[in-house]
């Protein structure tokens, strides 16, 4: 007998040492209430309370949409996904706007004590505060302003949860679905939006294509011109030299004439016959020749001068004086 109490007590003493314990996981807490009143939240970890006086108190949170009653406050970032929700914008077009909202409890007994249902309060919080905030906004406004919705429903939302200490961290309009109707209207104006920029993306190559063409002609008149400027100026260069060199080649050619006749001391009869062949070659190339003056006096001794040379002088010089005479008065 006494051992079977042995037993019985020995197992009422491990029941009562197991109820002493609690466990609390990771990321999560525990709200103890004694005697029906909030006592302390239990961190994670091991922890030590009272028997049958201390109990946890169930925390209700929603899992995927579902309310489920648990023991255990999750302190971690918080998803809850809302279905499409009808509004009106402001031009009178009803469309569903679906959304999203990450939450996190910050003060477990806040949420547990301040309000009955933290994830249906921030459910019905947005739905209604994302109707008005559609509500204020043209169609084409709501379809661009995501960013500007999604900043002030989390403004609202975190403003209304703090009392309930839970923090709206982000707010994502996940989907807007306009009519069929409006969906048909908007897909014909995106076509002829795109239709609009190819036209306008053509256009602009042609133009494109037409200044290059007009500066690529523009650079080859251009270096046309240049060409012929510088061949020009290389032609008269050139001209230029000729006549340079030219010209130093008569001069050479004179002053070595002088300078021969000069040394070989040539007298004024022969003199006077050079410039008789002078006068002979002006004459050659046309029917009339400008005689100077001064040649005039040579013209009258011309007859004298074969006699002056007598019978001295040779038969050729003798002729070609004749000749020359006989030439020079014929064009005179």
């Amino acid at each position: 007998m006494e051992l079977i109490l042995g037993g019985v007590l020995a197992i009422v003493a491990i029941a009562f040492f197991r109820m002493t314990l609690r466990t609390v996981p990771q990321a999560h807490v525990m709200i103890i209430e004694r005697l029906g009143r909030y006592h302390r939240t239990l961190q994670s970890g091991l922890n030590i309370v009272l028997p049958i006086i201390d109990k946890p108190s169930p925390f209700l949170m929603r899992r995927q949409g579902q309310p489920a009653l648990q023991n255990f406050v999750d302190m971690r970032e918080m998803v809850l996904g809302l279905d499409s929700e009808q509004v009106i914008t402001r031009d009178n077009v009803g469309m569903g706007v679906g959304s999203v909202i990450y939450y996190q409890v910050i003060d477990p007994v806040r949420a547990k004590y301040e309000i009955q249902d933290v994830g249906y309060a921030i459910d019905q919080l947005t739905r209604t505060n994302l109707r008005n905030l559609m509500g204020g906004l043209t169609l084409d406004e709501s379809l661009t302003s995501r960013d500007h919705v999604n900043v002030r429903l989390r403004e609202v939302l975190d403003e209304a949860s703090e009392k309930w200490g839970v923090k709206v961290t982000r707010v994502e309009i996940r989907e807007i679905d306009p009519p069929k109707s409006i969906q048909d209207s908007m897909a014909l104006q995106m076509q002829a939006e795109r239709e609009r920029r190819a036209q306008v993306t053509s256009a602009e190559g042609q133009k494109q294509a037409a200044i290059l063409k007009a500066e690529g002609d523009k650079a080859s008149k251009l270096l046309s011109a240049e060409g012929d400027r510088d061949a020009q100026i290389a032609r008269a260069e050139g001209d230029r030299q000729s006549e340079i060199l030219r010209a130093n080649g008569t001069a050479q050619a004179m002053t070595t004439q002088f300078k021969a006749i000069n040394e070989a001391g040539v007298s004024p009869q022969i003199l006077a016959l050079k410039y008789i062949e002078a006068l002979q070659n002006m004459s050659s190339g046309s029917n009339k020749v400008f005689i100077p003056y001064e040649a005039t006096a040579l013209l009258g001794a011309l007859g004298t001068l074969g006699e002056a040379m007598g019978e001295k002088a040779p038969p050729v010089l003798k002729e070609s004086v004749i000749s020359a005479a006989a030439a020079a008065r014929a064009k005179g």
